[in-house]
């Protein structure tokens, strides 16, 4: 059987995998490229957050509107759309540190072309995947982040090299328009539900699967939910909804400081060089790959064989994944060789990730209907994290530069690291005291 063949329901979770490696080879290509670029050009280290935290403001403004847009259109389509456009973005806009405004724009599009994606993703998910297969399911699709962080944290560096920083965006746009052209070959909408048959040969419920939900034919021969009024009061002023949205915030702000500047600690904090690091470099997001998905199988065989109930999973492994990456955040700074900071780097981001099948899959289970909606919400968190924090990490580091005469120790980035493992220790107890695995929204 070719992949091409599968069930539809594993061609779904394998393609938006797909779609998720190849955004974070954007994200960490630019970070690597624009790096190069700009300590060529001569950019402060201030300079350099505010760029790299521009696509981070276009990615909140899209997160709730791709939502809701996934909700009343499809996923599927809202997709296909996002990706030719932040595609077609890195093709056109040439990288030159100099061109400021141009720059900021073009970073301001790929972030809010990009800022569909995810609560697209879920919408999908939510279609066509079960309760008891939710962790692994969306583990699996989440992991292609870090899958694609490791490949551009190994690949590009050298790519920048031989071929110049503007090749990457060049890359980028060559696997975001590949991966467009599989999805709209081989991505389906999902089967009508009030059809057994055709339900029984797609995977999972509907994204609004009441009886009295009335149903409206897409001029493609799919359905779709017609038009319901959405919750947000109720949404906005859940707890269980907040305890995702504070664990979210927590999650992106490490992920997103780690992946913007963890290349500058290397070259600047520890004197080392990218190229010469070889394959432990990307050693870090590797490890999320992996304990991503050991989060997800956990959690579903937590679920499936009744060890724990959904509540009791969830909490599980969100407590322990962030408290075992709040210690590795706290120890990082004290380390002064190369080996002891991608060990640091890569429990604290492993173990990050093993807690996504705690706070990530919960929407999911509180709120199946509206996955994407509950989804933009806390993902416009995480995305605030990553305009915080990816800005001020260069405004720190500024100021650490005067106190000691320079960024060639790890101790002038103590207080970069400190900030994300208290975070970790507070979102962990907002998680265990606020959420839950039940059902909360009809």
């Amino acid at each position: 059987m070719t992949w091409m063949n599968l069930p539809n329901r594993y061609l779904i979770v394998i393609l938006t995998f797909v779609s998720t490696c190849v955004c974070y080879i954007e994200r960490v290509g630019f970070s690597i490229a624009y790096t190069v670029a700009a300590d060529a050009a001569g950019i402060n280290q201030s300079s350099k957050g505010t760029i790299l935290s521009t696509f981070y403001y276009g990615y909140a403004c899209s997160q709730v509107p791709g939502g809701w847009a996934a909700q009343k259109i499809g996923g599927r389509k809202v997709l296909l759309l996002s990706f030719v456009l932040w595609s077609l973005t890195c093709f056109l806009v040439p990288l030159d540190p100099n061109r400021v405004t141009i720059l900021v724009v073009a970073r301001l599009l790929v972030g809010v072309a990009q800022g569909f994606i995810f609560p697209s993703i879920h919408t999908v998910l939510a279609q066509w995947v079960p309760p008891h297969e939710r962790s692994r399911s969306v583990s699996i699709t989440t992991s292609g982040m870090y899958l694609g962080a490791a490949m551009g944290m190994l690949f590009l560096p050298s790519l920048v090299k031989l071929k110049g920083p503007e090749s990457v965006f060049l890359a980028e746009a060559a696997l975001g328009v590949l991966w467009s052209v599989l999805w709209f070959k081989y991505a389906t909408d999902p089967p009508r539900s009030e059809h057994p048959k055709a339900a029984a040969a797609g995977f999972g419920e509907s994204l609004l699967p009441t009886e009295a939900s009335p149903r409206t034919k897409l001029e493609n021969g799919g359905s779709t939910v017609k038009a319901t009024k959405i919750p947000w009061k109720k949404i906005l002023i859940s707890r269980p909804v907040w305890a995702i949205v504070v664990n979210n915030f927590t999650f992106h702000y490490a992920l997103y400081v780690l992946m913007n500047w963890l290349p500058t600690y290397f070259e600047q904090g520890l004197q080392l060089s990218l190229q010469e690091m070889g394959s432990s470099k990307m050693m870090p997001y590797l490890n999320m790959f992996l304990f991503s998905n050991i989060g997800g199988i956990v959690a579903d065989h937590l679920v499936t064989k009744r060890v724990m109930s959904v509540t009791k999973t969830r909490k599980f492994l969100n407590t322990v994944g962030f408290i075992v990456a709040s210690i590795a955040l706290l120890a990082l700074p004290i380390f002064r060789t190369s080996g002891g900071a991608i060990l640091c780097s890569s429990v604290a981001l492993g173990f990050l990730a093993l807690g996504r099948a705690g706070f990530a899959v919960n929407h999911m289970d509180i709120a199946p209907r509206y996955a994407g909606i509950v989804m933009g919400v806390s993902n416009t968190a995480g995305t605030l994290a990553g305009i915080i924090g990816v800005d001020m990490t260069g405004r720190l580091l500024e100021a650490a530069k005067i106190e000691y005469s320079g960024l060639s120790s790890p101790e002038s980035w103590r207080a970069v690291f400190f900030i994300p493992g208290w975070l970790c220790i507070f979102s962990s107890f907002i998680f265990l005291v606020f959420s839950t695995g039940e059902r909360i929204f009809d």
